[in-house]
């Protein structure tokens, strides 16, 4: 067996794998969600393949973010999340991230496997099936559109 052949066989078992960008204006981060982010891994649900934070000055200027420190105020605030790189995100993917920010703002920018749906994926595979599209609804979509529905003619 080659190591294309042992790559490819693992990746038969791989749910689909997303990425977000998520942007904390003023470079404001409470931390409300983290302990949400930890719960998703802990029920296996998710798996963290990057995490990373980048700040883009008043100038534009991309930097990245220290994942222990967050919000400077000395705290270990994600410790949890520390050394979750797979090698996946580049200096270019963190600075066409940033393309997406406001300047003097911050962001979040995960990848994740979706663990929960791997079994189905993989089942899928095996039958020959391949993914042609996809996609997400923003919730703000969705919310406008039902307000539509239901708003009197």
């Amino acid at each position: 067996m080659t190591r294309g052949d042992a790559v490819s066989e693992e990746l038969e078992e791989v749910g689909p794998i997303d990425y977000l960008v998520v942007e904390f204006p003023g470079n404001r981060m409470t931390g409300e969600g983290f302990p949400l982010l930890v719960d998703l891994v802990d029920r296996g649900l998710i798996r963290i393949l990057d995490l990373t934070f980048v700040r883009k000055d008043e100038d534009g200027t991309v930097t990245g973010l220290e994942i222990a420190d967050l919000t400077g105020d000395g705290a270990l605030d994600l410790a949890v999340f520390e050394g979750a790189s797979s090698g996946l995100l580049g200096q270019d993917d963190l600075e066409e991230a940033a393309t997406a920010l406001e300047p003097g703002s911050s962001a979040g920018i995960l990848v994740y496997e979706n663990v929960w749906a791997a079994p189905f994926a993989a089942a899928l595979r095996r039958g020959g099936a391949q993914l042609v599209a996809s996609g997400r609804i923003p919730v703000n979509a969705v919310a406008a559109a039902l307000d539509r529905i239901e708003a009197p003619d």
